[in-house]
């Protein structure tokens, strides 16, 4: 049985690619991170195994309320963090601990969040225009109230890679000229007329687009960059880096940087040239991505679209990388502002 399977359906939310995190690192010992706790499946998995320590770190309070039940269980070994994984390795240093072994990051919206209607993820259930993790600052009604077309329809095309996004900027505006936005089907009222009627087997129209206003609200991937390089910086000789995402953008970045930082940079073309590689600070595992076999996704739908990357830390000294090159988006969030 796999581990996917030993969780009950009626589990909020199972975690995706545990069983090959696992097996990367045998025995699991030392101190580790969980920087995306959420129902907390891979702090329990990691602690379960042999942690002796687990900093389980999320934006959103409500998760630790929930946590509060089986918490206690490991009589002091979990330690709990209400901040932003971007900055794991402040968070950690701040506890007094200054090397880990392992860092583990499920990138994105969980399945709670995209259950709670009043959260606002999700385009399949009706509530507030939110999709704000850490429930505070600017919610997705603010952005499509306020912020002018084009500005919009560039959001809606970088973070949703949405191609009819001028199109579905373009009516929004023009809706909410007539009604202020304030609940999700609005909005997917809205991008539905504004794209063709899906064929059997594709995505929901509005997928695209609210990934994209979920990804600028919370900036996940100003996030995913900063939390790179916060492991980066705190991971001991031999520590372990595991990165599930769930999109193109995301996996993007984790591929590109650990291909940076093991010292293996694309080669130049005639549009851009050739970069010196640096000192590698991580040793890739594997030659590609790991996707979740069929039991898996069976045992969890969820895991369809998830991919793993895992990396090494070596004996070497962190440097300085730009974001741009290893895939964030050229976007001014300040606009939005």
């Amino acid at each position: 049985m796999s581990i996917a399977q030993s969780y009950p359906p009626s589990s909020p939310h199972i975690p995706v690619l545990l069983t090959p995190i696992l097996d990367s690192v045998k025995p699991i010992s030392g101190i580790w991170v969980d920087g995306t706790f959420g129902a907390g499946g891979y702090s329990r998995a990691i602690l379960d195994a042999g942690a002796d320590t687990l900093y389980a770190i999320d934006r959103d309070p409500e998760v630790f309320a929930r946590a509060k039940k089986w918490a206690k269980d490991y009589d002091g070994r979990l330690k709990l963090i209400h901040g932003t994984f971007s900055d794991l390795d402040t968070h950690v240093k701040n506890a007094g601990t200054d090397l880990i072994d392992g860092v583990v990051l499920d990138i994105g919206v969980s399945s709670m969040q995209l259950d709670q209607a009043e959260r606002g993820f999700s385009f399949m259930k009706d509530g507030p225009l939110d999709m704000r993790m850490g429930q505070s600052g600017m919610s997705a009604a603010d952005i499509v109230n306020s912020v002018e077309e084009k500005v919009l329809a560039d959001l809606i095309y970088l973070y949703g890679e949405e191609r009819a996004s001028r199109r579905i900027a373009r009516n929004i505006v023009k809706s909410r000229e007539n009604l202020k936005f304030e609940t999700t089907f609005q909005l997917v009222k809205v991008i539905e007329a504004s794209l063709p009627r899906p064929k059997p087997g594709q995505t929901h129209p509005a997928t695209r687009t609210f990934q994209a206003l979920r990804i600028a609200v919370n900036d996940e991937l100003g996030q995913l960059v900063s939390g790179l390089r916060a492991a980066e910086n705190i991971l001991r000789e031999g520590g372990l880096l595991a990165v599930v995402t769930f999109h193109s953008l995301e996996d993007r970045i984790v591929k590109r940087f650990i291909q940076a930082r093991s010292g293996n940079n694309p080669r130049g073309n005639r549009y851009q040239p050739e970069k010196t590689n640096d000192i590698a600070t991580f040793e890739k595992i594997g030659r590609k991505a790991i996707a979740a076999n069929k039991d898996e996704i069976n045992s969890n739908p969820r895991a369809r679209s998830a991919k793993l990357r895992l990396a090494r830390r070596l004996n070497t000294t962190s440097g300085e990388f730009s974001a741009f090159d290893i895939g964030l988006p050229k976007f001014n969030l300040g606009q939005l502002v």
